[in-house]
């Protein structure tokens, strides 16, 4: 058996309302070199870019690795690391108190994408000087403002 690439990926995600205008950026890290990645939707919620900014930088790697996503969002590190998207995806899309789980569209694809390659959820602190937090959350307010900056009426 072959030994997994080891990859670091580390996320955020922006909304300016919420819902509203938003963003998400990605910092991919391999053996010193890195990747940049943004991009996002004129309306949606900040949970919907955070999961947004994992799914994307997990759709970026060509071959299954090993990776240690750092993300600032509890959503999504205890969706994925406590099993909750798991036991939603398997009691059809519903919480244990049957209400439905919200953004199941991409919950699902970050279950698939956790198939392919073995994913480590950490948990960092927002706004409290994590240097690839921080990038990644300038990069996602600029894809916020580029969203809202397109879909401004014309004067």
């Amino acid at each position: 058996m072959t030994q997994r690439k080891k990859v670091e990926i580390f996320t955020d995600g922006a909304c300016s309302g919420n819902p509203g205008a938003g963003g998400w950026g990605v910092i991919l890290r391999y053996r010193g070199a890195e990747r940049e990645l943004s991009g996002g939707e004129r309306q949606t919620t900040n949970n919907r870019m955070e999961l947004t900014a994992a799914i994307e930088g997990l759709r970026c790697l060509k071959e299954p690795c090993e990776v240690d996503l750092y993300s600032d969002s509890q959503y999504l590190v205890n969706g994925m690391s406590k099993g909750w998207a798991k036991k939603w995806r398997a009691n059809g899309w519903k919480k244990s108190d049957r209400s439905p789980a919200l953004n199941a569209d991409l919950w699902e694809q970050l279950l698939q994408l956790t198939e392919t390659h073995v994913v480590h959820f950490f948990w960092v602190r927002g706004h409290n000087e994590h240097p690839e937090n921080e990038r990644c959350d300038r990069l996602a307010v600029e894809a916020t403002r580029r969203i809202q900056s397109q879909s401004s009426p014309a004067i």
